[in-house]
């Protein structure tokens, strides 16, 4: 009698279920060996200058790496009992093991190599058959190590603390990648401080360099960075969360409770819906970016993938806010410095960046925008208002006082079009985007104040953008006002701010000044020959992760790029750690008495 399908499946369950979380330990362990292998592998053949021979060895290891992979992925599916789940739960994973399967028994009966890498420049690389090799092997470990990265969300600390974590592990790993002999185009590694602090300046969406990016780095160092930017950007741990939720079925309730603290979301059932969304908005915008700087660059390139390149670089630097630029001057460079469609796209995708996600959101979500149809009553939530209309009033003004000041001096050459462009333009990116084009070191002294005030105020909460944030500077202001007209309660569009978030804007205010002053002081010490103004601004740009420098940035002594490292972290995870720590011991106290009332003369 045939046995039905379902018998056979049945049987084979029972044979294995005593074995099973044997299994799974051992795969477990050997996807973990195998992915440390893998890495090894890739940092290797990439990271340094290999022969030929060397090169082939390492692609025959690769390739039982990527064997290894599939037996892994096989046993998991085999053990898994209801295995038509298992697949439907990993559609990635599940999707890079069957391209796999296909190009590694393809690979048993061709030899023959694609040779598409010529479309692109890559004359002097391996055939397109090992970028392809080594691309899938990426993939595969961009998923295992996103597996393993959500764990730090995992681990029993605060909020802060873990995303502290994460920013430091992306800027041990940032140094070490950047010191590997195939990143520079110099002889040798880089130094270590020199990597230690572009490393920082990457991650942290800064800006500031001590070596010239164009020039310094090659193609493989410049990526490494393009990668810093964007995961600093958006920071590691909503990566984490993302691949945990997008990957393996969802992200768990530890992960989702980081995200309220900060992603602007009150719930966590939104908490996962507003993380996808996050990175789909940020890809959307980056992505339209690309295609406009493709479209708009008017300079010859030496092949296609060195205009993708360039176009990828920018877009990704832009809507991050990092400023970082593979021109050696910046967008000051003879070949853009004219390039008024170019300066627009970017201002445009920066300034999007620094709205933040939310704002975003509930500006140009479909639903939001059919619901507004609807309910023309309806506006837009308040945290929007305050990140769209204090924006706009800071660039506006920004913008002003830039050509009023520099109308006779940087922008003497330009017609009124050109110089209300980069009148523009430089308002927008002083508030942290940081990419220039004019010669900041010739701005005059009541400009470079200007602009150190609006990198001190920044973008807005969530976003990519650093300073103190739109909102708590909104704040502040409406409580000068509110003590002016003798209020003791803050009314915005009809709406109670509660005190403990005041007290929050306060000691951020009051945490920025102090921290700029500190190192202010300290680098006027270690600093000696270079011009106070000159460091204050270079302070204020680091904190703020602005970039923006008068040219002072690789004469610092090691002392003094040391500060300036602190400030960068201190300004992208300091205040926004201090909020949320502030927030936590808010909402994990209560307060349910009152000391008698004391009668204090201040002013």
């Amino acid at each position: 009698m045939k046995l039905s399908k379902d018998i056979v499946v049945k049987r084979l369950n029972n044979l294995l279920y005593d074995s099973r979380p044997a299994i799974l330990r051992t795969t477990h362990v050997i996807n973990a060996v195998n992915t440390i292998l893998g890495l090894c592998l890739l940092l290797y053949n990439y990271g340094f200058s290999i022969s030929l021979e060397e090169k082939h060895s390492i692609f025959i290891t690769i390739n039982v790496v990527l064997w290894i992979f599939l037996g892994v992925f096989f046993v998991k599916w085999l053990y898994a009992f209801k295995r038509i789940v298992f697949i439907k739960e990993r559609p990635i994973e599940a999707s890079l093991m069957a391209l796999l399967l296909s190009r590694q028994v393809a690979s048993l009966f061709s030899s023959t190599e694609l040779h598409l890498y010529q479309w692109v420049g890559m004359v002097d690389e391996p055939a397109f058959a090992e970028y392809f090799t080594s691309v899938l092997l990426s993939l595969i470990l961009i998923l295992e190590v996103s597996k393993a990265s959500s764990l730090i969300s995992n681990i029993k600390v605060r909020p802060g603390a873990a995303f502290v974590i994460s920013f430091v592990i992306l800027i041990a790993v940032g140094t070490i990648l950047l010191m590997f002999p195939a990143m520079t185009t110099q002889p040798g590694s880089m130094r270590l401080i020199d990597a230690f602090f572009t490393a920082v300046s990457a991650s942290c969406v800064t800006g500031l360099i001590v070596v010239d990016t164009a020039t310094f780095f090659t193609m493989k160092g410049q990526l490494v960075i393009l990668v810093l930017i964007q995961l600093g950007g958006l920071g590691i741990l909503s990566f984490a969360s993302f691949f945990a939720s997008f990957l393996s079925g969802g992200a768990s309730f530890r992960q989702k409770t980081l995200v309220p603290d900060y992603l602007d979301t009150e719930t966590l059932s939104s908490s996962g819906s507003l993380l996808r969304q996050i990175i789909f908005i940020t890809f959307f915008i980056e992505f339209g970016t690309f295609v406009l700087l493709y479209l708009s660059w008017n300079i010859p390139f030496d092949s296609v993938g060195e205009k993708i390149f360039f176009s990828a670089f920018h877009a990704v630097s832009a809507f991050c806010n990092a400023g970082f630029s593979i021109f050696t001057n910046g967008l000051y460079e003879d070949v853009v410095r004219n390039n008024y469609i170019l300066h627009v796209i970017l201002a445009i995708s920066l300034i999007l960046g620094a709205i933040g996600f939310a704002p975003i959101k509930d500006i140009f979500s479909p639903s939001r925008l059919r619901d507004r149809l609807e309910h023309p009553w309806k506006d837009w939530q308040l945290g929007t208002k305050i990140a769209v209309n204090v924006s706009v009033i800071l660039i506006l003004v920004g913008m002003g006082l830039f050509y009023w000041i520099e109308r006779d001096n940087v922008l003497a050459d330009s017609n009124m079009t050109e110089a209300m462009i980069t009148s523009f333009f430089q308002s927008a990116t002083t508030r942290t985007a940081g990419f220039n084009t004019v010669d900041i070191s010739k701005l005059m002294s009541p400009t470079l104040i200007m602009m150190m005030i609006l990198m001190f105020i920044g973008g807005a909460s969530a976003s990519t953008a650093g300073g103190i944030k739109t909102s708590t500077f909104y704040l502040i202001v409406m409580s000068v006002v509110a003590t002016t007209r003798g209020r003791s309660r803050i009314h915005i569009s009809n709406r109670y701010i509660p005190t403990e978030i005041l007290y929050k804007s306060l000691s951020i205010f009051f945490y920025g000044i102090a921290i700029n002053a500190i190192i202010v002081l300290l680098l006027s010490i270690t600093e000696e020959g270079i011009e106070l103004i000159s460091l204050v601004f270079e302070q204020v740009s680091a904190f703020g992760t602005v970039g923006l420098s008068t040219g002072i940035t690789a004469e610092l002594s090691t002392a003094g790029k040391l500060l300036i490292i602190i400030s960068m972290f201190l300004g992208r995870v300091g205040t926004l750690t201090f909020a949320v720590a502030l927030s936590t011991r808010s909402r994990a106290s209560s307060e349910n008495y009152r000391y008698p009332t004391a009668n204090l003369m201040v002013g």
